[in-house]
């Protein structure tokens, strides 16, 4: 794909799997890419595969990927036209928005007062209730007095949510089912959102007993254009984190995905957005008849599972955002989009699930690979053999998306990927993750915000017993040697287990 825009170079502001991703997209569109990597990260992918790779030296995250300073500087240095920020870091910073904007270098994403707008889920619902958009009942005024604020929990009806004006991730988020534990929990919130972002305002809300997480993507250019690309469904979350991701959600209903994308549509041209943003909703489907559902917030960047809105649709939407941050229309209309198929996505950590989920750190010996090769599978990943993971980062090490013509198709291709990434040298969670896409409640449909907390017991690894954990290394110990008398036999290459997948295995 030739490059026809006015953007030459781009600068991207992040790290790992989403930074190949862009760099993918802008070699495809002709355009250089800039990497930044730090003193620990100068081995993994994204820091050599820039058409020009920055090292940021050492230190915390206000000194390397926070340094706006810095960054601003690297692009005076290398003439940058534009900055992709990613997700995370600064991609929803509204003071990083406008110092660029003071700097004349394109920003891919939306303006600084959208950010600021929607970032604040008390001011965007305040916003939006002047667009008939339906809001989950509740409190979102500015009176904090912890007497009013009961009474309104009072007034709304228990169980209510109560939950940070400013954060996200789940901090500063309690649910509280009863009066009398509201005081406690609105203390422990506050004190939370104040210490996680600066700001203890609250909101309180009806708590939806079993919701969906439904959200919508959208795009809208400077040409007035406002679009969607139909919805995905994240309800299977662990602690207000999104675990599996997938399009199209099979729990809406024709009429209520009209409804929400419209709605989302009109939040975007409401508010006058520019750029990729998402849309998210909770959908109240206790009456299989008439589903319900509220706006939640807004992410104005790209999400971590944006790929399987593309794997659906067709359409890449970095492309997209590129272009738009240029000045140019949408590519295609809205008519034009259609849903094909479904994707699922999931994301690998370095964690231990058995363990609290623990982050893990270690040499990955061996990612895997794809052979032999499985059709509709898109493999996201930030590292390569021999990488080291830190815990100066994110432990996601990659995405794993599966895309068939059916929901259960996808559910296998994908645990077939898994199991062909292992990520030997580290512990993760892939085996949790392969039990929730086999679980009968996931391939019933039945994904509801809770399945994570409700199904705890199926999702992680039984214990065992001394002798049969015994009897498992022995059968590995066997298999091994298997292998290597095998090898010895036919003269060939050593293609046994190694020691690293054996200790691996063993533990």
């Amino acid at each position: 794909m030739k490059n026809q825009i006015s953007i030459k170079r781009i600068l991207i502001a992040n790290r790992g799997e989403i930074a190949l991703r862009i760099i993918s997209t802008c070699r495809e569109m002709g355009i250089e890419t800039i990497t930044l990597y730090t003193d620990t990260e100068k081995d993994l992918p994204h820091a050599k595969l820039g058409d020009f790779n920055i090292n940021l030296g050492s230190g915390p995250l206000s000194e390397t990927y926070l340094n706006i300073d810095r960054i601003v500087e690297i692009c005076r240095e290398f003439s940058v036209d534009a900055i992709h920020p990613g997700y995370g870091f600064l991609s929803e910073n509204a003071h990083f928005a406008k110092r660029l904007e003071k700097e004349k270098i394109i920003f891919i994403g939306p303006s600084a007062d959208s950010i600021e707008l929607m970032g604040d889920k008390m001011g965007s619902k305040k916003r939006l209730a002047n667009l008939a958009v339906p809001l989950i009942p509740g409190y979102h005024g500015d009176d904090q007095g912890d007497k009013h604020l009961l009474d309104q929990a009072i007034e709304i009806g228990f169980p209510v949510l109560i939950k940070a004006s400013a954060g996200g991730g789940g901090k500063g988020m309690r649910i509280v089912e009863k009066q009398d534990e509201f005081q406690s929990a609105l203390e422990s919130a506050k004190r939370e959102a104040k210490n996680a972002f600066g700001d203890d305002r609250v909101l309180v809300e009806k708590f939806i007993q079993n919701p969906r997480h439904i959200e919508v993507q959208v795009l809208s250019d400077s040409h007035g254009q406002h679009f969607h690309l139909f919805e995905r469904e994240c309800s299977i979350q662990r602690r207000y984190q999104k675990v599996v991701e997938e399009s199209p959600s099979i729990s809406l209903h024709p009429e209520t995905r009209e409804k929400m994308t419209k709605a989302a549509v009109e939040i975007t041209s409401g508010i006058g957005y520019l750029g990729a943003g998402t849309i998210e909703f909770i959908l109240d489907d206790s009456d299989p008849k008439k589903q319900k559902f509220y706006f939640l917030e807004m992410n104005t960047r790209l999400q971590v599972e944006h790929p399987v809105t593309e794997m659906v649709t067709g359409v890449d939407l970095v492309a997209e955002q590129i272009r738009i941050a240029a000045g140019e229309k949408i590519s295609f209309a809205q008519d034009d989009l259609k849903v094909r198929g479904h994707a699922i996505e999931v994301r690998v950590y370095a964690e231990n699930p058995e363990q609290e989920f623990l982050p893990s750190t270690g040499k990955i010996t061996k990612v895997g690979d794809f052979s032999p090769v499985i059709k509709g599978i898109r493999f996201d990943c930030g590292y390569s053999d021999g990488n080291e993971v830190t815990i100066d980062f994110d432990p996601m090490l990659a995405k794993v998306i599966s895309y068939a013509s059916c929901r259960d198709m996808a559910a296998r291709k994908l645990i077939q990927a898994l199991d062909q990434t292992p990520f030997f040298g580290v512990t993760t969670n892939r085996q949790y993750l392969k039990r929730i896409l086999a679980h009968p409640e996931f391939l019933a449909g039945k994904t509801y915000t809770h399945f994570a907390k409700t199904y705890e017991a199926d999702l992680l690894e039984k214990d065992i017993s001394e002798d049969e954990r015994n009897q498992l290394f022995a059968d590995v110990i066997a298999a091994h040697y298997f292998y290597k008398k095998l090898n010895t036999v036919v003269k060939g290459p050593s293609k046994g287990l190694s020691n690293d997948h054996l200790k691996s295995w063993s533990t």
